[in-house]
C-alpha cells in the first residue's frame, strides 16, 4: 500500500550533509506549521523554536554543546539552519497544575511528536535534517539564552542535502508486534 504520506516515512533519512545553499522563509514557515500542527497532550502545544540562521551562533553551539563524537558534530555548523526544539515545562501532562500521568511531566512525547512533524515536512520540501540528542543542552540552552521553565530538548539541522544515506536496516513487524497481550 503507498501513499504520500507512507512513501514520506519510508523515503525520509537523516541527513548530516548539506548544500551551501540558503532555505528560504516560505520553506522554513512550511516545516514551522508542521510543528504547529503536530498533536499534543491536551493541545498544549508546549513546543518553543529557536530558528538558528546566524553563522557564529551555529559555531558556538557546535564547539561548546556538541561533542566531536556525535556524527551530526559538522552538520550543525554546516546547515543553513538549525532548529532548537526547546519545551515549556510543567504544561502537558498537567492538569490543574497537577501531574496527571505516571511519567510525569509529558514534553519529550509532545516534543518528538513535532519533531516527527518537522523531520517529513522537511523532506516533503527537498530538505534534510537530523534530530539530535547527544549534546549538552545546559550549554546549548545557555548559548542560546533559553530562559527559565524551559528545556532544550533537540536540535536539528535543517538544508537541502549533499548526501542522502541509504536506508538503514529495520526490524520485521513480526520482531515487535504483540497480538492481544504482550
Amino acid at each position: 500500500m503507498s501513499n504520500e504520506v507512507l512513501d514520506a516515512i519510508y523515503q525520509r533519512r537523516t541527513v548530516r550533509n548539506f548544500e551551501d545553499k540558503p532555505v528560504s522563509d516560505d520553506v522554513l514557515k512550511s516545516v514551522l506549521e508542521a510543528v504547529q500542527w503536530a498533536p499534543s497532550w491536551a493541545n498544549t502545544q508546549c513546543w518553543e523554536v529557536v530558528v538558528v540562521t546566524d553563522s557564529e551562533l551555529k559555531a558556538r553551539l557546535q564547539q561548546e554543546a556538541v561533542p566531536k563524537s556525535n556524527p551530526a558534530h559538522k552538520a550543525v555548523g554546516s546547515a543553513p539552519v538549525v532548529l532548537a526544539l526547546c519545551a515549556r515545562l510543567n504544561e502537558a501532562g498537567y492538569y490543574k497544575g497537577q501531574v496527571t500521568t505516571k511519567f510525569g511531566d509529558w514534553f519529550m512525547f509532545d516534543l518528538g511528536l513535532a519533531a516527527q512533524n518537522l523531520s517529513l515536512a522537511a523532506h516533503s520540501l527537498g530538505l534534510g535534517s537530523v534530530i539530535m540528542g547527544l549534546f549538552d543542552q545546559d550549554k546549548a540552552a545557555e548559548v542560546l539564552k533559553v530562559p527559565q521553565n524551559h528545556e532544550l530538548v533537540s536540535l536539528i539541522p535543517m538544508g537541502y542535502p549533499s548526501k542522502v544515506p541509504s536506508a538503514p536496516k529495520r526490524k520485521s513487524v513480526e520482531e515487535f508486534c504483540r497480538q492481544n497481550t504482550f
